[in-house]
């Protein structure tokens, strides 16, 4: 009996094995800065700074300046969520900070998990190792809430400023978004984290010193920020 059943393509080695095209845009590229800033940010934020000699006027810690280690870097996090919003919209914004979300999750959760396993025989850096990732679950906690909170709120109001007045004063929207954003991610995370654990004055200097500092960066490389959003919309086409 012949074989009557429509004859198909056959597909070659050679054709299987062929890689995809490589993508035309840079959005993947964002994105992964974007989670690997905020895991940077979140292991340097272990440690607490302090900067300037001590004045307590009045019992009102004003100086010296304390922050944490995270400062350094995590205001970058907010350029680059300024930028995915501005240039791809509040969807693939969101999907980038439920990714970012999810990794800082995984890596916190790996972070306990070692913490809490046996250390080999000879291997004596246990407890410097609990000191800096040993993240107990009220850090974790902070830091993931303030950083979903702070986000979305971030991407959603500059979305919101630029519906409402357009495509100018670009400057408005990432000042904006970023004093919205930046405000609920840093009461959120120092609430949580350290609320009745540290002096009132201590946690109010931490918060506001923070908070300042963050929207300071992106004022500060807003022109940098105009170069890279102009840059990414030049390639994406």
């Amino acid at each position: 009996m012949s074989d009557t059943s429509p004859t198909r393509p056959r597909a070659s080695i050679a054709d299987a094995g062929a890689p995809l095209p490589a993508p035309r845009g840079v959005y993947d590229v964002v994105v992964a800065l974007f989670c690997s800033f905020l895991l940077i940010s979140n292991i340097g934020a272990t440690k607490l700074i302090s900067v300037g000699p001590t004045w307590q006027p009045g019992g009102l810690a004003l100086l010296p300046l304390i922050f944490d280690g995270g400062a350094i870097l995590f205001p970058l996090t907010y350029i680059f969520g300024d930028v995915l919003a501005e240039v791809y919209g509040f969807g693939r914004a969101r999907r980038a900070i439920v990714l970012g979300f999810a990794v800082a999750f995984a890596a916190s959760l790996i972070f306990m998990i070692v913490d809490h396993s046996p250390p080999a025989p000879g291997w004596e850096n246990q407890d410097a190792w609990h000191a800096v990732l040993g993240f107990v679950p009220r850090i974790v906690v902070a830091s993931l809430a303030g950083y979903l909170i702070g986000q979305f709120l971030n991407a959603w109001v500059l979305v919101k400023i630029k519906a409402r007045y357009g495509t100018r004063r670009l400057w408005i929207r990432l000042l904006g978004s970023t004093i919205v954003g930046e405000l609920a991610d840093t009461i959120t995370f120092c609430t949580i984290a350290y609320a009745g654990l540290v002096p009132l004055s201590t946690l109010m200097n931490y918060t506001a010193v923070g908070y300042v500092y963050k929207v300071g960066v992106e004022a500060v490389l807003l022109p940098v920020t105009y170069r890279v959003i102009a840059a990414i919309r030049r390639r994406e086409g």
